[in-house]
């Protein structure tokens, strides 16, 4: 009978507890606490600026890799200018193409670009009459600071050709091959040093500059203009001398007056009424301020030689040389680079190899790069949250012991008592400010000491893997076949 009653008393004992097991967090979202309009309207603030804390870093993480999702203001931010001149442009690359297992990689070599003397010509390939515009191969200056090259124009409409000489300035602390490689037109000073006319009233005309040779010093350079029409032919070429020191150009248009007329007052020749040019050389070996140059005349099936002239670079004292072509010595200064056979397979595929590691570990590197960055910024954004929570915390609990003062004292006992409850909430704060500064250290000094016990386990390790090693050299074989027989 007793047990049965202990059964039935415990029956109920755990159907009354079943009944009082309360869910408490559908009862706390269910229970509102009545909270004054000033904790309210902290609570909103604290809301919004959280909510703006989070939108900033969300921006900032967003702004990483730049997309099109962003204000006016960014985007114009963004679309600033950039000066070109200031980015380092590497080596011409030669694009493989994905179905290509080997692409042979040319090695390059200097040479003179005034070799043989006058011989520099401008190629121009059919491909200007589609693009309009092309840059052709230039000439670097002795000293390697900096090369001219032609862009030549295109203009349809009249089927003429006009050209521009510009100014690359070369990057230093490199060699002279690659000083030559890297050269970018992005570089060039913007306004060319040399132009033609681009007088457009006839067509089918051609004018053309093209560079024949610095002076040994890279302080003048010689051009020649052609001037002609793709119906008949050159009409003249024109020597032109750029002095660098003073930014001038002189025309030795002197030089063609005095053939004229040497061989109309001395051999009765009328070269006016002959077609005839000059082909300019380059700078004399033996006097480097004057210009050597060659003079044809075309009466008949074979052109007649009209001698070797020399003027010198300002277009002054035009004097006949020589009679006998090939009679004078002309300096060959500037510099070109020309293919100089091609890297073996064996290394281009290995250096192929190497550079897709490379890039691999880099883009590995700029990932994880990137990660540490972003946690960086979500610690951040931690920090300054947990930051205004505490802020908040702090002025709720200076607002909640100001109602309660307020209510129970009079208003001189009311400030005395704030005065006194705000220095001992200050004193907590700045102990809890110490308290998170010491335990700061304590993790710095832990993480130290976890540090230094790895180290010295290392250390251990490698001295063990050393002393074995060693053993092992000093070890005879024969001593321990014996012992492997004896065993």
């Amino acid at each position: 009978m007793k047990k049965l009653l202990s059964a039935i008393i415990i029956s109920l004992m755990a159907q009354s507890a079943y009944a009082f097991d309360f869910d408490w967090d559908k009862i706390k979202d269910t229970v509102t606490i009545k909270k004054d309009q000033a904790t309210l309207e902290a609570e909103y603030l604290k809301r919004i600026e959280k909510d703006n804390i989070k939108e900033e870093y969300g921006r900032k993480i967003m702004d990483r890799n730049p997309s099109g999702y962003m204000t006016v203001e960014e985007y114009n931010k963004l679309s600033k200018p950039v000066d070109k001149s200031t980015i380092d442009y590497g080596t011409p690359q030669i694009t493989k193409p994905n179905d290509t297992q080997y692409v042979p990689k040319p090695i390059y070599k200097l040479a003179r670009y005034n070799d043989p003397p006058g011989s520099p010509e401008l190629s121009i390939p059919q491909t200007i009459f589609k693009t309009g515009q092309l840059n052709l191969p230039g000439i670097t200056a002795p000293n390697f600071y900096y090369m001219v090259y032609p862009a030549v124009y295109y203009y349809p409409e009249k089927g003429s050709i006009s050209c521009d000489l510009f100014l690359v300035a070369l990057r230093d602390n490199d060699s002279s091959v690659n000083k030559i490689l890297k050269a970018n037109i992005a570089n060039r000073f913007p306004e060319p040093i040399l132009s033609t006319d681009k007088e457009l009233s006839n067509s089918s005309i051609y004018r053309t500059l093209t560079p024949i040779d610095f002076s040994a010093d890279s302080s003048k350079l010689l051009v020649k203009e052609k001037i002609g029409s793709s119906a008949d032919g050159i009409w003249e070429t024109r020597a032109i001398v750029y002095d660098f020191s003073n930014r001038t150009s002189y025309d030795l248009v002197e030089l063609r007056g005095a053939i004229t007329y040497y061989w109309k007052e001395y051999k009765g020749l009328d070269l006016n009424d002959k077609r005839w040019d000059i082909y300019p050389l380059g700078f004399s070996k033996g006097n480097p301020d004057r210009i050597i140059a060659t003079a044809y005349a075309y009466t008949g099936e074979e052109p007649v030689f009209l001698g070797v002239w020399s003027i010198d670079t300002k277009g002054e004292q035009s004097r006949l040389i020589s009679m006998k072509n090939g009679s004078i010595e002309v300096a060959s200064n500037g510099f070109k680079i020309v293919k100089d056979g091609v890297v073996p397979k064996t290394l281009t595929e290995q250096q192929e190899k190497n550079e897709r590691i490379y890039a691999k570990n880099q883009a590995k590197a700029a990932k994880q790069q990137d990660k540490l960055e972003v946690k960086g910024m979500q610690s951040e954004m931690k920090e300054k949250l947990k930051e205004v929570d505490k802020q908040f915390k702090r002025e709720h609990e200076i607002h909640k012991i100001q109602e309660r003062v307020h209510g129970t004292t009079t208003e001189n006992e009311t400030s005395e008592r704030l005065e006194e409850l705000q220095k001992i909430i200050e004193e907590k704060q700045q102990i809890q400010l110490e308290k998170e500064e010491l335990q700061k250290q304590i993790k710095e000094l832990r993480a130290k000491e976890r540090e230094q016990n790895r180290q010295i386990r290392q250390q251990i390790k490698d001295a063990k893997n050393s002393l074995k090693t060693t053993e092992q050299e000093n070890t005879p074989p024969n001593q321990g076949n014996a012992l492997y027989q004896q065993n």
